[in-house]
């Protein structure tokens, strides 16, 4: 008798990620629930199972879901083509994108991460892991469950910069929201939605911030994600405070490890790439970024897989 199941989608072509990477010509897709029960011929899995909802697939491909490793779900969403293209790294980031985050309310940090998830869903983008550029976290959370998909939030921290007023936290404050954060979202919808040790990186962290963010995602088995030398700027401020380079002052204060995740990493040397393989770090390239104001694009053939 016929498994009974919830959803099928037949007659498509399916591409796979078991470990032969099979692609199955005229294939089939089972789902209950919330998960993917079968996959496989269409003739082999329509005489076991017998769905309430039948999707015909045929002209279409279905794939599993793609991952965003690093997006602002905030701010940017609602102000495309606000921000000049020729700008240098700091002008972008300090004079436009900053001010523009802090003039952004409750409700449009909700509005915008939903369009920035419904975006990401109809193009195929199933999960994400956010930049740690939120200010209203609770919003922002509330917005993601209604439109469904699956991501990993944090808050904007930092202990450095004075400006924008909004962002200013002391070294207390920033662990304080840390902490907050991830224990008010540390599970929600089922785990779609989960709050990750999250701060902006780059030279805007003090060494005692630095490590508290890795003992933090430590203990609450979470990831640490960060921007990280995307221009000169980071390694040149690393070098004229601590005589060295970013990865290595991290490795130095034991924030590198396997739970990290770092964005960008475009100015980085050979020993840093060393140093980031041997805690086994992840890094996030976005070469459009790079592109969008000319700092480079990526080391991504130094750092294999």
């Amino acid at each position: 008798m016929p498994e009974s199941v919830d959803t099928l989608i037949q007659n498509a072509l399916v591409v796979t990620m078991n470990p032969a990477r099979e692609v199955i010509a005229d294939g089939a897709v089972v789902i209950r629930g919330s998960e993917i029960v079968a996959v496989g011929k269409t003739a082999d899995v329509t005489r076991s199972h017998e769905a309430l909802d039948v999707i015909d697939g045929r002209r279409f491909v279905v794939t599993p879901g793609m991952v965003n490793t690093h997006i602002h779900i905030t701010g940017e969403p609602l102000t495309r083509g606000y921000v000049p293209e020729n700008t240098t790294f700091e002008e972008n980031v300090f004079q436009w994108l900053c001010p523009l985050y802090a003039a952004h309310t409750e409700d449009d940090e909700r509005l915008s991460a939903q369009l920035a998830a419904a975006e990401m869903l109809k193009s195929g983008t199933t999960a994400f892991l956010e930049a740690g550029t939120v200010r209203f976290v609770d919003a922002l959370v509330d917005g993601l469950v209604e439109i469904g998909i699956r991501g990993r939030v944090g808050r904007w921290v930092w202990d450095l910069p004075p400006e924008p007023d909004v962002y200013r936290q002391t070294t207390d404050e920033a662990v304080a929201n840390l902490e907050k954060t991830i224990r008010d979202h540390a599970s929600v919808a089922d785990g779609r939605i989960q709050a990750w040790s999250m701060v902006i990186g780059h030279t805007t962290c003090s060494d005692e911030l630095w490590r508290a963010a890795k003992e933090t995602a430590d203990r609450h088995h979470t990831g640490l994600n960060f921007h990280m030398s995307p221009a000169a700027m980071d390694p040149e401020g690393f070098l004229a405070q601590f005589n060295q380079r970013p990865a290595e002052h991290l490795e130095e204060l034991g924030v590198l490890g396997g739970n990290v995740v770092l964005v960008h990493c475009v100015h980085v040397d050979d020993n840093e790439i060393k140093l980031l393989a041997k805690h086994r770090c992840s890094v996030a390239h976005c070469p459009t970024t790079a592109l969008k104001v000319a700092y480079g694009v990526t080391q991504i053939g130094k750092m294999p897989e």
